[in-house]
């Protein structure tokens, strides 16, 4: 081999093996959940898709669970643990306010397009509170219509009152002090363990936990409030140095085509036929139950949701943001993603 040759190999060597990290980056993602869960075979497979076909290829990643206990994924992503999370803001008290909004009850339309709401409030106005300071919000979401769930039988609000409930923090917890339920917290994956041996009368999620979590086997019963009794708020962080060393372009395809509210689109509709999956299986259970709550306790409930909905408002104007305004501009946003 001449030496001009052996150049020209050792180049070709070199220049592969530099563009090679940039041809495949892999991004860890953590997560907390059941493997089965939507949020791993659907929001999590998806997301990974998107950033792929948006990037040539250049994006892949890796799943991993256990890393962290569900309230320190952000820490998780902070130290450099892992690139990619999913946070239930629920689970760290005061540290989020502004997601707090997308959670009361009372607003009219799905998963898919409280989602997109949640995105588009959060970019206009919620942002500005940098409560995800650190890391990079790359979507908001959150579940459908959350309700009751419980191993007793439950037919009235007043069935409610000093009923042991499993409630995930945030606007459940606001919820439940109104209903008069004795509040439990515990994380997801621990709710069919704390139902089944008897120390939780109940839980409160949305129909598609039903089968994540088992809850058809310990929660027979779902008292169901038509539009929920709250919602939960989700956002997926990306480590920002982890973002920063990508190319610029493949950082712009990202933001331009996945980031934002088109993944947050995607994990809602995931969401929402979680929510249709699960109640057909419940419908189909012989010894399941589902109780939609009467026209009067219906009323009843409104009442307590304009409270929680005031509450909530008040904390939001308290951190420095129009409260009104941003409550306003959720519902609107809602209403024409839902055309």
């Amino acid at each position: 081999m001449t030496k001009f040759t052996n150049f020209l190999a050792t180049t070709a060597v070199a220049f592969c093996t530099a563009t090679g990290a940039f041809a495949a980056d892999t991004l860890t993602i953590s997560t907390w959940l059941p493997p089965t869960h939507p949020v791993n075979t659907g929001m999590f497979t998806q997301l990974s898709e998107m950033m792929s076909e948006a990037t040539n290829g250049q994006i892949i990643t890796e799943l991993k669970n256990g890393l962290a206990p569900p309230p320190a994924q952000m820490d998780l992503v902070l130290d450099g643990a892992a690139d990619i999370a999913i946070l239930f803001h629920g689970y760290t008290p005061g540290r989020f306010v502004g997601t707090k909004l997308v959670e009361v009850p009372g607003y009219e339309g799905n998963a898919e397009a409280a989602s997109v709401a949640h995105w588009r409030v959060h970019d206009a106005m919620l942002a500005q509170l940098d409560e995800h300071r650190g890391v990079k919000v790359i979507a908001l979401t959150t579940h459908g219509p959350g309700q009751i769930h419980s191993n007793k039988e439950v037919a009235t609000l007043d069935d409610l009152s000093g009923l042991k409930t499993r409630l995930g923090g945030g606007v459940s917890a606001d919820v439940g002090a109104e209903l008069g339920l004795v509040g439990i917290q515990v994380p997801a994956p621990k709710v069919y363990e704390t139902l089944d041996s008897g120390a939780a009368d109940a839980v409160a999620m949305n129909m598609g936990e039903r089968i994540s979590f088992k809850l058809n086997e310990v929660a027979k019963n779902v008292y169901e409030m038509p539009g929920g009794f709250y919602r939960g708020s989700f956002s997926v962080i990306l480590s920002q140095e982890t973002f920063d060393s990508l190319p610029m372009d493949v950082q712009k395809a990202l933001d331009e085509k996945v980031f934002g509210e088109p993944a947050s689109r995607m994990m809602g509709a995931v969401w929402d036929q979680s929510d249709v999956t699960a109640r057909s299986a419940t419908e189909a259970a012989s010894d399941n139950k589902i109780v939609t709550a009467s026209a009067e306790d219906q009323e009843r409930f409104a009442e307590m949701a304009a409270r929680v909905r005031e509450k909530v408002i008040a904390e939001l104007t308290d951190s420095g943001i129009d409260g009104q305004a941003a409550y306003e501009m959720m519902r609107a946003e809602m209403a024409k993603a839902s055309e």
